[in-house]
């Protein structure tokens, strides 16, 4: 065992135990996923940095969700193209390490963004006339800068405590390299893993979750008391994209990490990690651009700039 503890230099990704055509139609559908969520955020960091109507905080956190969705994507679709196409490609240990570090910090940045965007909702909502003073940019860079610091350090934490445990016995990874499929190959107690796996869902999920779901409780009854119809629409209709994206997020992670020990089928778990790792990223530009009239008519001015595109959208 001290042998096998000693020379792990890279592990194997199961990825989907499917036949290769469904391999190739599954390489064919993330294929077309990956791009859409690149071309999707990618259009939402253009139009916040183009419109100078969408240069206030509320966008200002969401150029942010954008740049982390790019990344998660980013993190761990590409190795998944390629395993779908060569199932017995290897991943070194420091390469699986980084990309369990990359995906721990996007997602534990993502929770605490969430939570910043629903405060500067409540804040917009509930004290319009002190909210530019509350939420200053100063105010704002500092909370951006709080979440990824916060993020990356705990995310760093968790890296550490597996990097202590020795690993052997078969290599196989399912999926990709993420905390808990990494630590079933520990042969070791984990249980001081598994503690603070506990301790930091409870701190970056239900705790961040129950502020969120308190301020838009606050947020709905202001809401209630707006006499102006229209004024009514528009808070309803950026909250509710919010509310769409803090849903498919946190539901999904909570039912993965709230049990480490966890007795669903791998398959069943790789769906889990596919849908918040992958399918959000995707489905968060698409809720922002359909629910935010915002953003729907800053895509309008940006395709109306160009004189053939605006004659097609009727803008001539």
């Amino acid at each position: 065992m001290e042998e096998n503890q000693t020379v792990v230099t890279e592990f194997i990704l199961l990825g989907f135990r499917l036949g290769p055509r469904i391999h190739i139609l599954l390489f064919g559908f993330f294929s077309l996923f990956y791009a859409f969520t690149l071309l999707g955020n990618g259009v939402i960091l253009g139009l916040i940095s183009l419109d100078p109507r969408l240069h206030t905080p509320m966008y200002f956190f969401l150029s942010h969700l954008a740049t982390v969705d790019m990344a998660y994507a980013c993190n761990t679709v590409p190795q998944m193209l390629v395993n779908l196409l060569n199932p017995a490609k290897p991943i070194s240990f420091a390469g699986c390490m980084t990309q369990t570090y990359l995906f721990l910090t996007f997602a534990l940045t993502e929770c605490l963004l969430l939570l910043m965007m629903s405060y500067d909702r409540y804040v917009a909502i509930c004290h319009p006339l002190r909210y530019s003073v509350i939420m200053s940019w100063s105010v704002c860079i500092t909370l951006m800068v709080t979440s990824w610091a916060c993020g990356s350090f705990l995310a760093l934490v968790h890296v550490v405590l597996i990097l202590r445990l020795p690993f052997c016995g078969p290599h196989e990874i399912n999926h990709f390299c993420e905390i808990l499929s990494v630590l079933k190959l520990a042969c070791a107690d984990t249980w001081l893993n598994q503690v603070v796996i506990i301790a930091a869902a409870v701190i970056i999920l239900v705790g961040p979750l129950s502020l969120v779901l308190v301020s838009y409780t606050r947020i709905l009854v202001a809401i209630l008391r707006i006499q102006s119809g229209d004024g009514r629409r528009k808070a309803f209709s950026t909250c509710s994209s919010h509310l769409c994206v803090v849903g498919l997020f946190f539901g999904s992670a909570i039912v993965t990490y709230m049990a480490p020990k966890s007795r669903h089928p791998e398959e069943q778990q790789k769906i889990l990690f596919l849908f918040y790792s992958f399918f959000n990223p995707m489905l968060n530009p698409l809720i922002y651009s359909l629910r935010n009239a915002e953003v729907k008519g800053a895509l309008r001015r940006a395709l109306c700039k160009d004189r053939t595109i605006g004659r097609v959208f009727g803008c001539m």
